[in-house]
């Protein structure tokens, strides 16, 4: 009874196993077709470009539009432009050269993190600057940097654990945060464009694909 009780037809078996392997390759599909993107379209300011269809639209956080990973919160996406009144650009060569164009960013977060605590160092360093140009004729400029708070774009940043010591030996510094930063500049409108991307260093490696795809498509439009 108890071997007759778990027998199970041939036929059921194969059905069963032909069931199975259809499934798991349709959950591996959907998994790699999982991971999409929307389009941010600007008419009006005349810009464009695509950003992980999770991600999540934050109101006034200084930027002209500003997405988010609804989990990691230090991964996002932002626009900045010059003001229209204030700005009389013709080429992202205006800038200089990539580089010259990359130390300016990178000045540009240093003022943004600039901090009046005692015991706070940042690093900084840029670690690659291209120019290229994009299927709609315009050229582009990409930064790449480290930012750390003790601060490298890649950005860190450090923190004193007894800011109030007197002696420097007494105040060790400990790492707060540590995030890389991936820019793409353009011009159009006689203004400057800055897509802006951040991202934790610890999840940059995995996220880094995305992230390239998001700079790939971004695009400056006649507003």
């Amino acid at each position: 009874m108890r071997g007759k009780f778990f027998a199970v037809p041939r036929r059921n078996a194969i059905a069963f196993l032909l069931s199975s392997l259809f499934l798991s390759r349709t959950e591996v599909s959907f998994a790699e077709s999982s991971i999409g993107f929307r389009e941010q379209l600007d008419n009006f300011d005349g810009y464009t470009f695509k950003y992980p269809q999770n991600w999540i639209q934050v109101r006034g956080a200084g930027a002209d539009v500003f997405f988010r990973d609804p989990f990691v919160l230090d991964e996002n996406v932002s626009v900045n432009i010059t003001s229209p009144s204030s700005s009389q650009y013709k080429s992202v060569e205006d800038l200089g050269s990539p580089q010259l164009a990359g130390e300016r960013v990178l000045k540009q977060y240093l003022v943004e993190f600039m901090s009046t605590r005692l015991g706070v160092r940042r690093e900084s360093t840029i670690l690659s600057t291209a120019s290229r140009v994009a299927d709609d004729g315009r050229m582009y400029y990409e930064v790449e940097a480290k930012y750390w708070l003790i601060l490298q774009a890649n950005i860190k940043s450090f923190a004193s654990n007894n800011e109030l010591a007197v002696m420097p030996q007494d105040r060790i510094p400990r790492l707060e945060w540590d995030r890389h930063y991936l820019s793409v500049l353009g011009v159009e409108n006689n203004r400057l464009y800055e897509l802006r991307l951040q991202i934790p260093e610890r999840v940059f490696m995995e996220e880094e694909k995305n992230l390239r795809q998001v700079m790939d498509s971004f695009r400056v439009i006649k507003a």
